[in-house]
């Protein structure tokens, strides 16, 4: 687990992407209530699917995933099929191609390490203020094919989704609800396993449906579970994301869960925010630190 912030980010200069509108609600729902933002990204050259595609090619392969996007709302112990051919010409050809892309820990390429900490230099402030430090600043790209589907998941960072072309839907449901994603999945990913959550129909009725469009985002909470249906347009999208001790916390606490569950103690969940989680936490890392 790396808690280091970056350096670059903590003296990185706002670039006014968003409007004071969307800081004031970011500053009334951070960190545990979803809410729309909106932003002025989606001009910009980085952003744009020439530049994309070039990203894609520079960075290193396990750092990009590419897959058909005719998917079901959960995969369920699948693997997404292969589209077959090389992510340059998945994102070139995204119109037709029938394929959904990720690029992923885009700060690699300075140009695009500039570009996150700049947009999370805007909301620093209230960040700090409820949850701490800015931890692990990280930030992923989705470029997707009409109608394309991202599946049933979590995701163990707090994240703004920006819409910057095309239109999709996510269905999120409530965090830290075992009915949309169970205990046993969350220490099962926090010891080293996968995030995908299984799929029941029964569970829709759970979910609210956020529509975004270009120049749209959403704050999604810490392990919301997710899905995501793509609009009848390709679609780019942007994940800024963070991690704050209060996330390392519950992660760590739930993987001691893990470990209580071996024992045959059945173990109370971790609270959410502003829960600290401290003494599980503190005991996954002391366990952790002895099996080294």
């Amino acid at each position: 687990m790396n808690q280091q912030t970056s350096l670059s980010a903590a003296h990185a200069t706002p670039i006014d992407a968003f409007d004071g509108s969307s800081r004031a609600a970011f500053a009334a729902s951070y960190p545990e209530v979803p809410h729309k933002l909106a932003h002025q990204l989606v001009e910009h050259p980085l952003m744009q699917l020439g530049a994309l595609a070039e990203l894609g090619e520079s960075l290193p392969p396990a750092s990009v995933e590419y897959n058909r996007a005719a998917l079901p709302i959960g995969l369920n112990g699948e693997k997404a099929p292969a589209n077959g051919i090389g992510i340059g010409e998945t994102i070139r050809s995204i119109a037709t191609s029938g394929s959904w892309a990720a690029l992923k820990n885009i700060e690699q390429i300075p140009a695009y390490a500039d570009l996150l900490h700049g947009l999370l230099a805007e909301l620093r402030p209230t960040i700090e203020a409820r949850t701490g430090a800015m931890l692990k600043p990280q930030g992923f790209v989705f470029v997707t094919s009409p109608n394309g589907v991202t599946p049933y998941h979590f995701d163990p960072e707090h994240n703004i989704l920006l819409q910057l072309t095309g239109s999709k839907v996510m269905t999120m449901f409530p965090a830290g609800d075992p009915r949309y994603a169970p205990d046993e999945t969350h220490e099962t990913y926090h010891t080293g396993g996968g995030r995908e959550l299984f799929w029941r129909n029964e569970l829709l009725d759970g979910g609210k449906e956020w529509a975004l469009s270009r120049g749209e985002g959403l704050y999604v909470p810490v392990m919301s579970p997710h899905f995501v249906r793509n609009g009848p347009a390709p679609s780019i999208s942007l994940s800024i994301t963070w991690r704050s001790e209060w996330s390392f916390a519950e992660a760590d606490a739930r993987a001691f869960n893990s470990l209580l569950r071996r024992i045959g103690i059945t173990p109370r969940a971790p609270g959410r925010w502003p829960a600290t989680n401290r003494a599980k936490a503190l005991g996954w890392r002391l366990a952790r630190r002895l099996r080294r």
